[in-house]
This record gives C-alpha cells, structure tokens and sequence, in this order.
C-alpha cells in the first residue's frame, strides 16, 4: 500500500486521491469515518481486468497505516538516496502501482516500464559520461529496489512480465521484506470481518481485501495451517472459509506455482528480524487463530520434523513484524536488520545497504549482531486507554530510550521502560487523541534504530460492509 491512487475518472480537475495525501490526518479520517475508503473498492470493470479508473500517480510521500500491516514509512528518504548515488536523477524511475490488483497485473506493467526507461537511458547524454567511468566502457543495465509486494512484482516482471529479453539486461535485484512465500497477516485481514470483534479499521479492510486480488496474492503459500497433528499450506477453499474469495485464490495459488519455477537472478534480499511475527495458524469454526511460530521440514523427503510424541515441533524465527524471515528470501543468503517492515526502506541502515549494493562496493551486507533488540506494539489503540509496548532482546533499560510521537507535532512522551516477564522491557503508555503515532526505540547496544506506527481511534467494533 506503498504508492498513491488517484482516482480520474471524473476526468481533468475532478480527480480524487483515494490513498496517500500530503499531510497525516488523512489517515484517521479515511479509517475512522464509515465511507472514509469507499473509493478503494474494486468495481466490477476493475474486477474484470478494466483498470483504467484508478491511477497510481507516486510512491507515499507521508507516513501511512493499515490493520495488521501497521505503519508504513514515506519512500522519499530512500527515493533521493537512490538519486544521489545513480549518475544522474534521470536515471531513476519510481514504479508507483495499484496495489489493489493482481500481482500479474503490476508485473506487465513493470516490464514495459523497466524497458522503456532503460532505452531513455541509453540514449541520454548523462549516459555516456557515465560509461566511461564503468568496468568495460559497458552500457547501463536495470537495478531493481524494491519493497514488500514490489519485489513480488519485480519478479513476476522478469519471469512473466511479456519481455523474455529483459533478465538480460539485469545487474542486480534488492529486495526489502518482500515476502516471496505470502505472510500471515494477509489472512488476519481477510479474516477480521467474521472473527472477533475488532475496531472500525479492520473490519473496513476485510471488506476492501476480500475483492482485492492483491491482497491474495500475498497469502502465505508455505505450509503454515495446523490440521490436527499435520500442517499443510492453505487451499482455495481454506481461503474461502476464513473469508477470502476462493476464485480469486485459487488463480494466485496456480499463477505462483508457475512463478517459482523461475530464477530470480542476481537477488539481495534484506530482511526484518527478531521481530513478533506470525508465521502460522489454525482456523476455528472459520476464525483465523495466529501463532508466532513455524515448522520445518527435513530436506531429503520432505517430512515434518515431529518430537517424540509425533507433534510437530515448533520453530521461532521471528521477521520483521509482518514477514516472516523464512519468507522474506528465496535463498539462504540474505542482509539481515533488526527492523519492522514499514521502516525496512526508510532506516539509514537499509538505505546505506541499498547505497552499498548500487555502488557494488559491499557484497556481503552487515553482519547480523547477536541479541538484536525487537519491538511489538498494538497495531490500533483508544485514546487515553492504557497499552504495553514490549523491547525484545534485552531486559535492561540503561542505555534504552524510548519516545511516541504524535505525527502532526501536537504531543510527545517518553515514557518509562521496567523488566517484564521473558527478560524483556516494557513501557505502559497512553495517547491523548485520535491520530497516528510514532513509536521509535534507541539503545547504545543496537545499531539499528526501532520504529512503529499506532493508529489511535475509538473503540468502536461495528462490522462494515462498504
């Protein structure tokens, strides 16, 4: 939900941004007020492949937030990094597109995009000055950086984006928490219409989602549902049960078992770690109950790893708070950050990683440093209602400081952290008023520093069928 979406069917004057505006209180108003997202909704043209209403016009230049997937960092930071490293802003494209349709959709286009953009290049004068500083005088090819469901995207372009000529003009492909392998969190958002009762926002979701072939394609395709003593990976009609579109999932499911067939060449992936992140689940009487923890299977015939009493065992890996580590790659070798998924594209440590990886000076990326601090905080709160935020990695608060924010300026607080159960750190907290909040952690014995987005609204959990 990273890029902008303009709505231009009322033609030149009338239009109307759906998502994404240039200062943060758009945001509670569009989660918080019943019609507040009605826009976003897929009509039936668009559902039939017509997708000409909707216009994504640019990647998020403010903070955002969803259920479930929490915040999300503005991309201007890493945008003008990325600028000032390549040799001349002409040489960058930004690929805003309409996360709310299919994985494919986004892919054709990327491709057509990507080869575009690559001939403009060539042909700019900028170009050949650059060529004369690169290794053989050679000719620029295509660096992709791309976040969460953009690299799905960038893959698909390459392997079913309609250019078979296009990996031959790679150099190399960075991607940021994408999970290759679906995430959990996408089937808490299909499910929070029918589970419990749950704040406006989610149930605002869940009626958006449950159209979106977008949002099916992020499913978790790995075996993640526990069914008595087996786990197994999820069916169209386990996708319908907990509130999906058993259609819809059934295309996503055939059109990622051709997909990773594929090679993705030249890939870096930077993934989140230690970070609470559910990576598996149980459907009861159609309610999705997540867990934090994964299952493995042995190599050579694929069998479940099972303990003495043929249960299987419980692995914690952790990830970035939305994706899942394992996910987040599609080989063993990856860069490693102590981050949360919306901040992987905007922390000075994934930037420099990103800066890094389009100089070609460093092919290894940080190490991972051993006891990373991790954050967990609610995704939605109530005003003036107490909360817990949990510091994983840690139980002692010298040297730790925390600080919540609210986005427009209007208050900040920097409450006390104490030892909790777990060897970990708490803080009780409490936010004055409706709006969006940032949480950021800091601790001398972590490189890297810890933010989060909060949303605090009502508590008003009326189902919503917009």
């Amino acid at each position: 939900m990273g890029s902008e979406l303009v709505d231009i069917s009322g033609g030149k004057g009338k239009e109307k941004v759906l998502w994404g505006l240039a200062k943060p209180g758009w945001l509670a108003k569009a989660w918080l007020s019943p019609s507040g997202l009605k826009g976003l909704h897929l009509t039936p043209e668009e559902a039939a492949g017509q997708s000409t209403r909707v216009e994504p016009r640019r990647l998020l230049s403010t903070p955002a937030w969803t259920p479930f997937l929490r915040g999300i960092e503005p991309y201007t930071k890493l945008t003008s990094d990325v600028e000032a490293t390549a040799a001349d802003p002409a040489a960058v494209l930004a690929f805003p597109y309409d996360w709310r349709l299919s994985v494919d959709h986004n892919a054709r286009r990327l491709a057509k995009e990507a080869r575009a953009h690559l001939q403009r290049w060539r042909s700019h004068p900028k170009h050949t000055e650059a060529r004369r500083r690169a290794v053989d005088e050679r000719e620029a090819r295509l660096v992709f950086i791309a976040h969460s469901m953009g690299g799905l995207i960038t893959y698909a372009a390459l392997a079913l984006g309609g250019d078979s000529d296009l990996t031959a003009d790679i150099r190399g492909i960075m991607t940021l928490g994408t999970p290759f392998h679906g995430s959990v969190a996408a089937a808490n958002i299909l499910n929070s219409i029918q589970g419990a009762p749950l704040p406006l926002p989610h149930s605002k979701l869940a009626a958006l989602a449950a159209t979106m072939p977008g949002v099916h394609d992020l499913l978790p395709r790995y075996p993640c549902l526990e069914d008595g003593l087996d786990v197994r990976s999820l069916s169209p009609s386990d996708i319908a049960a907990l509130g999906g579109d058993k259609d819809l999932a059934a295309i996503s499911i055939a059109y990622f078992d051709n997909l990773y067939t594929h090679h993705l060449p030249q890939l870096r992936p930077v993934v989140g770690i230690q970070q609470d992140t559910d990576q598996s689940l149980q459907i009861v009487n159609g309610v999705v109950i997540p867990a934090t923890y994964s299952f493995r299977h042995h190599n050579d015939d694929k069998q479940l790893l099972r303990d003495e009493h043929g249960r299987p065992r419980r692995f914690q890996v952790w990830g970035d708070g939305t994706v899942p580590r394992e996910s987040a790659s599609l080989q063993r070798r990856t860069i490693p950050l102590a981050l949360q998924h919306g901040a992987l594209a905007s922390n000075q440590h994934a930037r420099q990683a990103v800066i890094d990886f389009l100089l070609e000076d460093d092919h290894l990326g940080p190490d991972q440093a051993p006891g990373a601090l991790g954050l967990t905080v609610p995704d939605y709160v109530t005003p003036d209602t107490e909360w817990q935020l949990n510091i994983t990695g840690t139980d002692h608060p010298a040297g730790t400081d925390i600080t919540i924010t609210a986005l427009d300026g209007s208050w900040t607080a920097s409450p006390p952290l104490y030892g909790s159960d777990n060897d970990t750190l708490a803080a009780d907290l409490r936010v004055p008023a409706t709006g969006l909040y940032r949480v950021t952690v800091q601790a001398d014995r972590s490189p890297t520093t810890l933010t989060q987005l909060v949303l605090a609204g009502p508590n008003d959990t009326t189902p919503v069928g917009e």
